[in-house]
């Protein structure tokens, strides 16, 4: 074995003494002994307490006056800054009103939010509002100054006005109509005159706008109508008694396969025959316009199987249509006083139909036909021009009958042709076989 060194040791380079083991039993007996832990106390939970207590709610906030509310007793909680609770009701106030003490740990005052509905604020309160007042006037004030010489009625025009603010349009009311009154056997002169803006003013924001002026001038039309049917009657009697609405024609135009966009017609006009202003029959018709007035009677542009049936009684028996054309009455209101022709009443009945003739021949017939000139017209029509005075003057109606009687041997002779009644059958048959 080594020899152990005689050396002393010194006492820091000694091994540490180690603590004598403690028994399981005395570590029990201990901590039973040992009270619970003592927490820490934390001084800025007690100040944000202190300062959530100081603040009153922003959201029950009450007008509370000096002169109502008696002050509340002071209390030991204003000496004592620690004290988390007042020690009456009457405290909460006096504490909400006191400044909280300044210290670093304190957040920043949060900003005021806006009342909710139903509570005003304070600054509102005091100054009275004026603006309804200042908005009321200015609206009469703009509206005459901004709206001055414009037709509001027309898209796009612009008021001028802001948001928020109305302009009321009068309803507009009729033309006044002077000194002459409404009759139901005279035109008035007033619808001429709507005739002559709606020439001017095609529009459909126009007529909407001038809507009363067009009720009245429609109305004053079919009254006119209506009295003169009596008047055609007593001149034809295959005419029948029909209601205004089968005899008038609608002021509306069908533009969807025409180039001309407007869409209103210009004129007045009303058409009589056996089933009205439509039909397969020959018919009698007045036209209303300012500088166009006419009246006419036939058929215009007819269906090809009626025109078949034209054409063929022409070449057949064309000396049933001359003779109704060498008519005196005719001669004289129609054709302007024309000489006792055959050639010149023809030639004038072919001129007053050229407009929609053929320029060669029609199919089936040959060129050198004797009534070639007849053959070729495709409507079948007779008419006499008015001047404005004349359809405007009290015996109008007088007229148009007188003229309208001198055209019934020309409508007959053409519904004999194209709708022949069953008598007329017979006897053209039993003419035929004799010739």
């Amino acid at each position: 074995m080594p020899r152990r060194s005689s050396r002393a040791v010194p006492a820091s380079a000694a091994a540490p003494v180690s603590a004598p083991k403690r028994r399981a039993s005395d570590r029990i007996s201990e901590a039973s002994r040992t009270g619970p832990k003592k927490q820490k106390y934390d001084n800025t939970t007690a100040k944000k307490a202190t300062k959530s207590t100081a603040k009153k709610s922003q959201y029950f906030q009450e007008e509370a006056s000096e002169e109502s509310k008696p002050s509340a007793p002071k209390t030991a909680s204003h000496d004592n800054p620690d004290t988390s609770f007042p020690a009456s009701p009457g405290a909460s106030a006096e504490v909400s009103d006191a400044t909280p003490p300044k210290t670093g740990l304190t957040r920043p005052r949060k900003p005021e939010q806006a009342p909710k509905r139903g509570q005003k604020n304070s600054q509102e309160e005091e100054e009275p509002s004026k603006p309804a007042q200042r908005r009321k006037g200015g609206i009469k004030a703009n509206t005459a100054a901004s709206t001055g010489g414009k037709e509001l009625w027309r898209e796009g025009v612009t008021t001028g006005l802001g948001p928020g603010k109305e302009i009321f349009i009068a309803k507009p009311k009729a033309r006044d109509p002077g000194s002459v009154a409404y009759q139901e056997n005279a035109l008035h002169p007033n619808t001429m005159l709507f005739l002559q803006d709606l020439n001017e003013h095609n529009e459909r924001e126009w007529l909407k706008a001038h809507d009363a002026d067009y009720r009245a001038s429609k109305k004053d039309w079919e009254t006119f109508v209506e009295t003169l049917t009596e008047e055609i009657i007593e001149k034809d009697g295959t005419v029948p008694e029909l209601p205004v609405k089968d005899l008038v024609f609608r002021i509306h135009r069908d533009i969807r396969f025409s180039k001309d966009p407007t869409p209103y017609k210009t004129h007045f006009s009303a058409a009589w025959s056996r089933t009205g202003k439509k039909g397969p029959y020959a018919a009698y018709y007045v036209h209303c316009q300012p500088g166009s007035c006419f009246v006419g009677s036939g058929l215009w542009m007819p269906q090809a199987d009626k025109l078949a049936l034209l054409r063929e009684d022409i070449d057949r028996n064309s000396h049933r249509l001359k003779a109704v054309l060498r008519e005196k009455e005719i001669r004289r209101e129609i054709f302007d006083g024309i000489a006792d022709d055959e050639e010149i009443a023809v030639t004038a009945f072919v001129n007053h139909n050229k407009e929609s003739a053929l320029k060669t021949k029609p199919k089936g017939y040959d060129l050198d036909n004797e009534n070639i000139q007849l053959l070729r017209l495709r409507s079948f029509t007779i008419g006499r021009p008015l001047s404005d005075e004349e359809l405007l003057s009290p015996n109008a109606q007088e007229r148009i009958a007188a003229l309208i009687g001198i055209m019934e041997p020309f409508v007959t002779y053409l519904n004999s042709v194209v709708m022949p009644d069953p008598a007329q059958e017979e006897s053209g048959s039993a003419s035929e076989a004799d010739e």
